[in-house]
């Protein structure tokens, strides 16, 4: 049987996510360290708590977040005009035969967690609930 090439429903590979991980560790410590002329990025902590790596290792979205989410656009913009020198800094401290652009995307999943936590404890929700539970819910027995 052939081998498969792409994404499936199995998620990344083992090499995909050692390599984000290993962009990821650098960006932090680049962005940590570095001076930057941006004035957007001057001063910024940046927490990137995930890196994403294409099938072919061409391309890292960087999962990035501001610490308190303060000027969470602008730096994303300020980051993805830095991007070029970046990548020229990452690939100074890392050997791969291609050095994958990077590409900047707020990390949003902390919203969506509180946004969901919210609905579940609305009263309509709680109601639908409570309702369920007194008519005993056929799916439970």
């Amino acid at each position: 049987m052939a081998r498969q090439h792409g994404q499936d429903s199995r998620g990344p590979s083992q090499r995909q996510l050692r390599v984000g991980e290993t962009v990821r560790k650098e960006l932090s410590d680049i962005l940590t360290r570095g001076r930057f002329s941006d004035p957007d990025l001057d001063g910024v902590i940046v927490t990137i708590p995930e890196v994403r790596m294409t099938p072919d290792l061409r391309l890292a979205t960087c999962l990035v977040m501001p610490l308190g989410g303060v000027n969470a656009e602008n730096v994303e913009k300020a980051l993805n005009r830095s991007a070029k020198y970046l990548r020229g800094q990452v690939s100074r401290r890392l050997t791969m035969k291609y050095m994958p652009d990077l590409r900047f995307v707020l990390d949003t999943r902390f919203d969506d967690d509180d946004r969901i936590g919210t609905l579940l404890h609305s009263p309509e929700v709680s109601r639908d609930l409570d309702a369920d539970e007194e008519d005993g819910d056929p799916a439970k027995d």
